[in-house]
Protein backbone atom coordinates (compact mmCIF):
# COMPACT_ATOMS: atom_id res chain seq x y z
CA UNK A 1 0.00 0.00 0.00
CA UNK A 2 1.17 3.51 -0.85
CA UNK A 3 -0.22 6.10 1.51
CA UNK A 4 0.37 9.83 1.47
CA UNK A 5 -1.37 12.75 3.15
CA UNK A 6 -2.64 15.40 0.75
CA UNK A 7 -2.95 18.84 2.25
CA UNK A 8 -4.68 21.76 0.59
CA UNK A 9 -4.47 25.38 1.68
CA UNK A 10 -7.85 26.87 0.78
CA UNK A 11 -8.63 30.54 1.41
CA UNK A 12 -12.20 31.39 2.40
CA UNK A 13 -12.89 35.09 1.73
CA UNK A 14 -16.02 36.94 2.81
CA UNK A 15 -16.11 40.58 1.72
CA UNK A 16 -18.61 43.21 2.89
CA UNK A 17 -19.48 46.11 0.60
CA UNK A 18 -22.26 48.34 -0.68
CA UNK A 19 -23.02 48.76 -4.37
CA UNK A 20 -20.69 46.07 -5.73
CA UNK A 21 -21.78 46.82 -9.32
CA UNK A 22 -21.29 50.59 -9.08
CA UNK A 23 -18.58 51.47 -11.59
CA UNK A 24 -16.37 53.03 -8.93
CA UNK A 25 -16.49 49.98 -6.65
CA UNK A 26 -13.28 47.95 -7.03
CA UNK A 27 -14.33 44.95 -4.90
CA UNK A 28 -14.97 42.56 -7.80
CA UNK A 29 -12.02 43.85 -9.82
CA UNK A 30 -9.67 43.11 -6.94
CA UNK A 31 -11.14 39.65 -6.44
CA UNK A 32 -11.27 38.60 -10.10
CA UNK A 33 -8.28 40.34 -11.70
CA UNK A 34 -5.72 37.86 -13.10
CA UNK A 35 -2.04 38.87 -13.23
CA UNK A 36 -1.37 37.89 -16.84
CA UNK A 37 -4.70 37.30 -18.55
CA UNK A 38 -8.17 38.69 -19.08
CA UNK A 39 -10.65 37.25 -16.58
CA UNK A 40 -13.80 35.95 -18.27
CA UNK A 41 -16.85 36.07 -16.03
CA UNK A 42 -20.32 34.59 -16.40
CA UNK A 43 -22.90 36.27 -14.15
CA UNK A 44 -26.06 34.38 -13.17
CA UNK A 45 -28.83 36.38 -11.50
CA UNK A 46 -31.77 35.14 -9.45
CA UNK A 47 -34.93 36.21 -11.31
CA UNK A 48 -36.52 37.41 -8.07
CA UNK A 49 -33.54 39.68 -7.43
CA UNK A 50 -33.69 40.98 -11.01
CA UNK A 51 -37.39 41.74 -10.57
CA UNK A 52 -36.82 43.60 -7.30
CA UNK A 53 -33.85 45.48 -8.76
CA UNK A 54 -34.97 46.32 -12.33
CA UNK A 55 -31.75 48.17 -13.22
CA UNK A 56 -29.46 45.39 -12.02
CA UNK A 57 -28.84 43.55 -15.30
CA UNK A 58 -28.00 46.79 -17.12
CA UNK A 59 -25.84 47.87 -14.20
CA UNK A 60 -23.88 44.60 -14.37
CA UNK A 61 -23.29 45.11 -18.09
CA UNK A 62 -22.11 48.68 -17.52
CA UNK A 63 -19.81 47.59 -14.71
CA UNK A 64 -18.01 44.99 -16.79
CA UNK A 65 -17.98 47.34 -19.77
CA UNK A 66 -15.98 49.80 -17.67
CA UNK A 67 -13.33 47.17 -16.87
CA UNK A 68 -11.99 46.77 -20.40
CA UNK A 69 -8.75 44.78 -20.46
CA UNK A 70 -9.25 43.45 -16.93
CA UNK A 71 -12.64 41.70 -16.81
CA UNK A 72 -14.75 40.40 -19.68
CA UNK A 73 -18.42 39.49 -19.33
CA UNK A 74 -18.96 36.10 -20.99
CA UNK A 75 -22.29 36.89 -22.61
CA UNK A 76 -25.23 38.77 -21.18
CA UNK A 77 -26.07 38.10 -17.51
CA UNK A 78 -28.17 34.95 -17.31
CA UNK A 79 -31.41 35.37 -15.34
CA UNK A 80 -32.63 32.12 -13.76
CA UNK A 81 -35.55 31.38 -11.43
CA UNK A 82 -34.59 31.14 -7.77
CA UNK A 83 -36.21 30.16 -4.50
CA UNK A 84 -36.47 26.62 -3.15
CA UNK A 85 -38.24 25.57 -6.36
CA UNK A 86 -34.99 25.92 -8.31
CA UNK A 87 -33.43 23.18 -6.18
CA UNK A 88 -36.36 20.83 -6.79
CA UNK A 89 -35.93 20.82 -10.59
CA UNK A 90 -32.92 18.74 -11.67
CA UNK A 91 -33.16 20.04 -15.24
CA UNK A 92 -31.87 23.40 -14.01
CA UNK A 93 -28.43 21.81 -13.52
CA UNK A 94 -27.85 20.58 -17.11
CA UNK A 95 -29.35 23.86 -18.35
CA UNK A 96 -26.59 25.71 -16.51
CA UNK A 97 -23.96 23.26 -17.81
CA UNK A 98 -25.19 24.02 -21.34
CA UNK A 99 -24.76 27.76 -20.78
CA UNK A 100 -21.27 27.21 -19.34
CA UNK A 101 -20.29 25.10 -22.34
CA UNK A 102 -21.75 27.46 -24.95
CA UNK A 103 -20.07 30.48 -23.35
CA UNK A 104 -16.78 28.57 -23.50
CA UNK A 105 -15.85 28.98 -19.87
CA UNK A 106 -12.80 27.12 -18.58
CA UNK A 107 -11.24 26.40 -15.21
CA UNK A 108 -9.64 29.86 -15.15
CA UNK A 109 -12.98 31.59 -15.72
CA UNK A 110 -15.36 32.75 -13.00
CA UNK A 111 -19.04 32.22 -12.37
CA UNK A 112 -20.65 34.92 -10.23
CA UNK A 113 -24.02 33.99 -8.73
CA UNK A 114 -26.26 36.80 -7.48
CA UNK A 115 -29.22 35.61 -5.45
CA UNK A 116 -30.66 33.90 -2.40
CA UNK A 117 -29.41 30.80 -0.64
CA UNK A 118 -31.25 28.16 -2.66
CA UNK A 119 -30.19 29.85 -5.90
CA UNK A 120 -26.55 29.93 -4.72
CA UNK A 121 -26.76 26.21 -3.93
CA UNK A 122 -27.95 25.46 -7.47
CA UNK A 123 -25.40 27.62 -9.30
CA UNK A 124 -22.64 26.56 -6.92
CA UNK A 125 -23.29 22.90 -7.66
CA UNK A 126 -23.28 23.49 -11.43
CA UNK A 127 -20.04 25.48 -11.10
CA UNK A 128 -18.38 22.84 -8.94
CA UNK A 129 -19.17 20.04 -11.39
CA UNK A 130 -18.53 21.77 -14.74
CA UNK A 131 -14.94 21.12 -15.86
CA UNK A 132 -14.53 19.48 -12.42
CA UNK A 133 -14.77 22.92 -10.88
CA UNK A 134 -14.94 26.49 -12.19
CA UNK A 135 -14.01 29.33 -9.85
CA UNK A 136 -17.16 30.52 -8.19
CA UNK A 137 -18.11 33.79 -6.50
CA UNK A 138 -21.23 33.95 -4.38
CA UNK A 139 -23.12 37.21 -4.02
CA UNK A 140 -25.84 36.44 -1.46
CA UNK A 141 -28.75 38.86 -1.57
CA UNK A 142 -30.78 37.78 1.48
CA UNK A 143 -30.08 38.13 5.18
CA UNK A 144 -30.27 34.35 5.47
CA UNK A 145 -27.64 33.70 2.83
CA UNK A 146 -25.36 36.62 3.76
CA UNK A 147 -25.05 35.44 7.36
CA UNK A 148 -25.35 31.68 6.96
CA UNK A 149 -25.85 29.49 3.89
CA UNK A 150 -24.15 31.79 1.41
CA UNK A 151 -20.89 31.89 3.37
CA UNK A 152 -20.65 28.10 3.67
CA UNK A 153 -18.84 25.56 1.52
CA UNK A 154 -21.80 23.36 0.65
CA UNK A 155 -23.75 23.28 -2.62
CA UNK A 156 -26.79 21.14 -3.16
CA UNK A 157 -30.03 20.42 -4.94
CA UNK A 158 -33.00 18.43 -3.69
CA UNK A 159 -33.60 14.91 -4.96
CA UNK A 160 -35.84 12.00 -3.95
CA UNK A 161 -37.89 14.64 -2.13
CA UNK A 162 -34.96 15.16 0.26
CA UNK A 163 -33.22 18.46 0.87
CA UNK A 164 -29.69 18.79 -0.58
CA UNK A 165 -29.47 15.07 -1.43
CA UNK A 166 -27.20 15.83 -4.41
CA UNK A 167 -24.36 18.26 -3.86
CA UNK A 168 -20.71 19.04 -3.32
CA UNK A 169 -18.32 20.72 -0.93
CA UNK A 170 -16.41 23.56 -2.55
CA UNK A 171 -14.75 26.58 -0.98
CA UNK A 172 -15.88 29.51 -3.18
CA UNK A 173 -13.30 31.85 -4.61
CA UNK A 174 -15.05 34.56 -2.61
CA UNK A 175 -18.32 35.55 -1.00
CA UNK A 176 -19.38 39.17 -1.54
CA UNK A 177 -22.04 40.46 0.85
CA UNK A 178 -23.58 43.58 -0.66
CA UNK A 179 -25.97 45.23 1.81
CA UNK A 180 -27.60 47.32 -0.93
CA UNK A 181 -29.73 44.30 -1.81
CA UNK A 182 -31.35 44.08 1.63
CA UNK A 183 -33.91 46.93 1.43
CA UNK A 184 -35.49 45.41 -1.70
CA UNK A 185 -36.27 42.12 0.07
CA UNK A 186 -39.78 41.19 1.16
CA UNK A 187 -40.19 41.55 4.92
CA UNK A 188 -40.13 37.78 5.54
CA UNK A 189 -36.82 37.38 3.74
CA UNK A 190 -35.25 40.35 5.52
CA UNK A 191 -36.19 38.74 8.83
CA UNK A 192 -35.07 35.20 8.02
CA UNK A 193 -31.36 35.76 8.64
CA UNK A 194 -32.00 36.87 12.21
CA UNK A 195 -32.94 33.35 13.31
CA UNK A 196 -29.71 31.90 11.95
CA UNK A 197 -27.83 34.59 13.87
CA UNK A 198 -29.66 33.55 17.04
CA UNK A 199 -28.83 29.92 16.26
CA UNK A 200 -25.09 30.44 15.90
CA UNK A 201 -25.03 32.74 18.94
CA UNK A 202 -26.74 30.06 21.03
CA UNK A 203 -24.18 27.40 20.15
CA UNK A 204 -21.00 29.52 20.01
CA UNK A 205 -21.14 33.05 21.44
CA UNK A 206 -23.03 34.15 24.57
CA UNK A 207 -21.92 37.77 24.11
CA UNK A 208 -23.41 37.82 20.62
CA UNK A 209 -26.65 36.39 22.00
CA UNK A 210 -26.82 39.24 24.52
CA UNK A 211 -26.14 41.75 21.73
CA UNK A 212 -29.10 40.33 19.83
CA UNK A 213 -31.26 40.62 22.96
CA UNK A 214 -30.18 44.25 23.36
CA UNK A 215 -30.97 45.00 19.71
CA UNK A 216 -34.22 43.02 19.51
CA UNK A 217 -36.39 46.10 18.99
CA UNK A 218 -34.30 47.32 16.05
CA UNK A 219 -34.16 43.82 14.57
CA UNK A 220 -37.91 43.43 14.89
CA UNK A 221 -38.23 46.70 12.95
CA UNK A 222 -35.73 45.33 10.38
CA UNK A 223 -33.46 48.34 10.63
CA UNK A 224 -30.65 47.91 8.09
CA UNK A 225 -27.85 48.84 10.51
CA UNK A 226 -29.07 46.23 12.99
CA UNK A 227 -29.34 43.62 10.25
CA UNK A 228 -25.82 44.43 9.04
CA UNK A 229 -24.50 43.92 12.58
CA UNK A 230 -26.00 40.47 13.02
CA UNK A 231 -25.12 39.41 9.47
CA UNK A 232 -21.47 40.35 9.89
CA UNK A 233 -21.07 38.56 13.23
CA UNK A 234 -23.11 35.56 12.12
CA UNK A 235 -21.00 35.21 8.95
CA UNK A 236 -17.82 35.51 11.03
CA UNK A 237 -18.90 32.74 13.41
CA UNK A 238 -19.94 30.46 10.55
CA UNK A 239 -16.64 30.92 8.72
CA UNK A 240 -14.70 30.47 11.95
CA UNK A 241 -16.42 27.14 12.55
CA UNK A 242 -15.86 25.96 8.98
CA UNK A 243 -12.18 26.91 9.07
CA UNK A 244 -11.30 25.78 12.59
CA UNK A 245 -13.89 23.16 13.52
CA UNK A 246 -11.80 20.35 12.05
CA UNK A 247 -14.45 18.98 9.69
CA UNK A 248 -15.24 21.51 6.93
CA UNK A 249 -16.48 18.85 4.51
CA UNK A 250 -18.52 16.97 7.13
CA UNK A 251 -16.64 13.68 7.10
CA UNK A 252 -17.73 13.04 10.68
CA UNK A 253 -21.19 12.77 12.17
CA UNK A 254 -21.58 16.19 13.79
CA UNK A 255 -23.19 19.30 12.31
CA UNK A 256 -23.39 21.88 15.11
CA UNK A 257 -24.29 24.64 12.66
CA UNK A 258 -27.47 22.69 11.92
CA UNK A 259 -28.86 23.12 15.43
CA UNK A 260 -32.63 23.03 15.14
CA UNK A 261 -32.47 21.88 11.53
CA UNK A 262 -33.46 18.21 11.75
CA UNK A 263 -37.08 19.26 12.33
CA UNK A 264 -36.79 22.40 10.19
CA UNK A 265 -35.78 20.55 7.02
CA UNK A 266 -38.63 18.07 7.46
CA UNK A 267 -41.09 20.84 8.26
CA UNK A 268 -40.25 22.59 5.00
CA UNK A 269 -41.00 19.36 3.11
CA UNK A 270 -44.23 18.65 5.01
CA UNK A 271 -45.51 22.13 4.23
CA UNK A 272 -44.65 21.79 0.54
CA UNK A 273 -42.05 24.51 1.17
CA UNK A 274 -44.78 27.01 2.02
CA UNK A 275 -42.98 27.44 5.33
CA UNK A 276 -39.71 29.20 4.53
CA UNK A 277 -36.35 28.09 5.85
CA UNK A 278 -36.06 30.87 8.43
CA UNK A 279 -39.56 30.23 9.75
CA UNK A 280 -38.90 26.48 9.90
CA UNK A 281 -35.59 26.96 11.72
CA UNK A 282 -37.33 29.12 14.35
CA UNK A 283 -39.77 26.29 15.02
CA UNK A 284 -37.05 23.63 14.94
CA UNK A 285 -34.95 25.57 17.45
CA UNK A 286 -37.99 26.04 19.69
CA UNK A 287 -38.71 22.31 19.64
CA UNK A 288 -35.09 21.39 20.46
CA UNK A 289 -34.91 23.96 23.26
CA UNK A 290 -38.02 22.54 24.91
CA UNK A 291 -36.66 19.02 24.42
CA UNK A 292 -33.41 20.07 26.10
CA UNK A 293 -35.44 21.27 29.09
CA UNK A 294 -37.36 17.99 29.14
CA UNK A 295 -34.16 15.91 29.33
CA UNK A 296 -32.53 18.16 31.91
CA UNK A 297 -29.92 19.87 29.74
CA UNK A 298 -31.31 23.41 29.69
CA UNK A 299 -32.83 25.49 32.47
CA UNK A 300 -36.49 26.34 31.94
CA UNK A 301 -35.83 30.04 32.56
CA UNK A 302 -33.10 30.12 29.88
CA UNK A 303 -35.45 28.36 27.48
CA UNK A 304 -38.26 30.85 28.09
CA UNK A 305 -35.90 33.79 27.63
CA UNK A 306 -34.69 32.43 24.28
CA UNK A 307 -38.19 31.63 23.05
CA UNK A 308 -39.34 35.10 24.05
CA UNK A 309 -36.47 36.62 22.04
CA UNK A 310 -37.33 34.59 18.95
CA UNK A 311 -40.92 35.82 19.15
CA UNK A 312 -39.83 39.42 19.88
CA UNK A 313 -37.86 39.60 16.65
CA UNK A 314 -40.92 38.45 14.70
CA UNK A 315 -41.02 34.65 14.40
CA UNK A 316 -43.83 32.22 15.13
CA UNK A 317 -42.82 29.09 17.03
CA UNK A 318 -45.54 26.66 16.00
CA UNK A 319 -47.35 25.39 12.90
CA UNK A 320 -50.02 22.75 12.55
CA UNK A 321 -47.64 21.05 10.11
CA UNK A 322 -45.61 19.95 13.15
CA UNK A 323 -48.44 17.63 14.18
CA UNK A 324 -49.10 16.00 10.78
CA UNK A 325 -49.11 12.20 10.87
CA UNK A 326 -48.53 9.39 8.36
CA UNK A 327 -50.81 6.42 7.60
CA UNK A 328 -49.50 4.57 10.65
CA UNK A 329 -50.23 7.53 12.91
CA UNK A 330 -46.57 8.50 13.46
CA UNK A 331 -45.65 12.15 13.40
CA UNK A 332 -44.22 13.06 10.01
CA UNK A 333 -41.70 15.44 11.53
CA UNK A 334 -40.02 12.54 13.38
CA UNK A 335 -38.89 11.16 10.04
CA UNK A 336 -36.55 14.12 10.01
CA UNK A 337 -34.35 12.44 12.62
CA UNK A 338 -33.55 9.46 10.41
CA UNK A 339 -33.19 11.62 7.30
CA UNK A 340 -30.81 13.88 9.22
CA UNK A 341 -28.68 10.89 10.22
CA UNK A 342 -28.86 9.32 6.76
CA UNK A 343 -27.88 12.54 5.01
CA UNK A 344 -24.61 12.76 6.91
CA UNK A 345 -24.00 9.06 7.53
CA UNK A 346 -22.70 7.52 10.73
CA UNK A 347 -24.56 7.78 13.99
CA UNK A 348 -27.27 10.30 14.72
CA UNK A 349 -25.69 13.47 16.13
CA UNK A 350 -27.92 16.29 17.34
CA UNK A 351 -26.67 19.54 18.86
CA UNK A 352 -28.59 20.77 21.88
CA UNK A 353 -28.11 24.03 23.76
CA UNK A 354 -27.33 23.90 27.48
CA UNK A 355 -27.11 27.69 27.97
CA UNK A 356 -26.68 30.65 25.61
CA UNK A 357 -23.28 30.14 23.98
CA UNK A 358 -22.94 26.53 25.15
CA UNK A 359 -23.99 23.27 23.53
CA UNK A 360 -23.54 19.50 23.66
CA UNK A 361 -23.98 16.71 21.15
CA UNK A 362 -26.35 13.82 21.78
CA UNK A 363 -26.66 10.64 19.77
CA UNK A 364 -30.25 9.73 20.44
CA UNK A 365 -33.55 11.53 20.80
CA UNK A 366 -36.23 10.06 23.05
CA UNK A 367 -39.30 10.20 20.81
CA UNK A 368 -41.67 10.22 23.77
CA UNK A 369 -39.93 13.31 25.14
CA UNK A 370 -39.94 14.92 21.70
CA UNK A 371 -43.71 14.50 21.76
CA UNK A 372 -43.88 16.09 25.21
CA UNK A 373 -41.75 19.01 23.97
CA UNK A 374 -43.99 19.40 20.95
CA UNK A 375 -47.09 19.43 23.18
CA UNK A 376 -45.48 22.09 25.39
CA UNK A 377 -44.73 24.16 22.30
CA UNK A 378 -48.31 23.79 21.09
CA UNK A 379 -49.73 24.70 24.51
CA UNK A 380 -47.42 27.71 24.80
CA UNK A 381 -48.62 29.00 21.45
CA UNK A 382 -52.29 28.49 22.32
CA UNK A 383 -51.91 30.31 25.64
CA UNK A 384 -50.25 33.27 23.92
CA UNK A 385 -52.74 32.93 21.04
Amino acid sequence: MIERTIQLALVHRVVFTRGAFATGNQTLVELLRAPARLSRVMVVVDSGVALSNPDLVAQIGAYFGSQDGVLELAGEPLVVGGGEACKNDWERVPDLWTEINERELDRHSYIVAVGGGAFLDLVGFASATAHRGIRHVRMPTTTLSQGDGGVGVKNGVNYFGKKNWVGSFTVPHAVVNDSEFLPSLPEKERRAGVIEAIKVALIRDAAFFEAIVAGAEELAALEISALEMVIRRSASLHVEHIATGGDPFELGSARPLDFGHWAAHKLEQISGFEIGHGEAVAMGIALDLLYAVEVGLLAADDCSRILDLIERVGFELYSECLTGRDEQGRLLVLRGLEEFREHLGGELTITLVTAPGQSVEVHEMDEAKVLVALKRLQDRTLVRG
